[in-house]
């Protein structure tokens, strides 16, 4: 017994040497786990163990995507620095890395030749994830279309807001360097600021109430909340014609799930949790749509667009290459790369399994529940398909970003 017990204390002394040593190898984690507190530990460089670098998507989307990328880039002076983990990165060298990518697939679209390439031409970076072990949990969101009408009637009663007067924000930073990149939202009442109202305020108490601010009225509140969280949409109006929506600011509360507090409250299984099932409880619990929607104080405004859905660099977002990160950690509009899973579809509309997949994209967006280094959240279009994906997406996966070598 005692040899056994001496063996098994050796055995676990030299798993845990060897978990060290391989994660020194990979030039990213250790094995003590972290919270990620700024850019500069947001990501780590990747030197002996790279992905695949195979893409399941076409690649002229690819094309789109980077080219309205470097729209972004061009608007920037060269000299700006994004930081890419610990490497500071001119706008300049963005630019360049993305030109050559560009290069790159116009000339070759194997795997193998674009892997050979990236490793010789390219730095690539990994993001360090959930509390600094590696792992991003994907989700997904998507352009959603709502019957709505630009008058109010009786099926139509439930507003979307453009951006109120007396909102304000403040950027602190300019009153103290501690505080600098630190924005809050409020409203100007009297001599001072307030915090704005919340969802409760807006949509149970009425405080925006003739006040002109309508852009549109949707058939359920609950229409609403998913637009908020989608953050764009199109609208289909009685006539057939449809007007795009896209976000515009947002009163500044903190985003709460109402997903997480209708577990906790026992309404759903943990295990059923999606979109589609929070839709289908609402609808047969109309008396508690008030109580679960205010349990997220946070409230979007929009504004109409002329073409389809911005992120937050205010380019187009491209079906499934565009990706949402946290702004504060992860560079706008850089390259990343990707390995998670997607769901499969029947000829009924519902979901068989899942498989693994991979492909480059561009982070061209961010979200109020997007926060860590460990969150990502990818845009998939519209149509049936991008909102079974968007409604049940919640996968572990990997999270890469490229970078020209200097």
């Amino acid at each position: 017994m005692i040899h056994m017990k001496t063996s098994f204390v050796f055995r676990a002394r030299i798993a845990l040497a060897f978990g060290f040593l391989l994660s020194l190898l990979l030039g990213c984690y250790p094995l003590i786990k972290k919270e990620v507190k700024g850019p500069e530990e947001a990501m780590t460089r990747v030197r002996f163990f790279f992905p695949s670098f195979e893409d399941d998507m076409d690649i002229q989307s690819l094309r789109l995507a980077i080219t309205k990328n470097l729209d972004y880039l061009y608007r920037l002076d060269p000299g700006y620095i994004f930081f890419y983990g610990p490497e500071k990165v001119t706008c300049r060298r963005v630019r360049q890395t993305q030109e050559a990518f560009l290069d790159l697939i116009s000339q070759t679209t194997d795997p193998r030749q674009v892997r050979t390439y990236i490793k010789k031409h390219f730095l690539v970076m990994k993001a360090r994830g959930m509390e600094g072990g590696g792992s991003v949990l994907f989700t997904g969101y998507f352009e959603p279309t709502y019957e709505a009408s630009l008058e109010r009637n009786e099926t139509f009663k439930y507003p979307i807001y453009r951006v109120p007067d007396d909102l304000v924000q403040i950027d602190l930073g300019l009153f103290r360097e501690r505080f600098r990149g630190e924005k809050i939202v409020g409203r100007v009442e009297g001599h001072s600021v307030a915090p704005y109202y919340s969802r409760n305020e807006i949509d149970v108490e009425r405080v925006l109430d003739n006040k002109n601010l309508e852009i549109a009225w949707l058939k359920d509140p609950v229409d609403v909340l998913f637009l908020q969280i989608q953050g764009s949409g199109r609208l289909l109006l009685p006539d057939g014609s449809t007007i795009s929506v896209g976000y515009a600011a947002s009163n500044g509360h903190p985003y709460r799930s109402v997903g997480r507090y209708m577990i906790e409250k026992g309404y759903i299984d943990r295990e059923e949790i999606s979109m589609q099932r929070i839709r289908e409880f609402l609808r047969h619990h109309p008396w508690l749509v008030d109580e679960i929607l205010s349990q997220n104080p946070s409230y979007v405004f929009f504004r109409r667009l002329e073409s389809g859905p911005l992120g937050n660099i205010n380019v187009p977002l491209t079906p499934g290459r565009s990706i949402a990160l946290d702004a504060k950690l992860f560079p706008k509009g850089a390259l990343a790369f990707i390995t998670c899973q997607k769901p499969v579809v029947d000829s009924t509309g519902h979901i068989t399994h899942w498989v693994p997949f991979s492909r480059f994209m561009l982070n061209q967006d961010t979200g109020g529940a997007i926060k860590g280094a460990g969150r990502a959240d990818i845009f998939w279009g519209n149509g049936p398909y991008a909102e079974l994906a968007a409604g049940h997406m919640k996968h572990e996966g990997e999270l890469y970003f490229l970078i020209k070598k200097p």
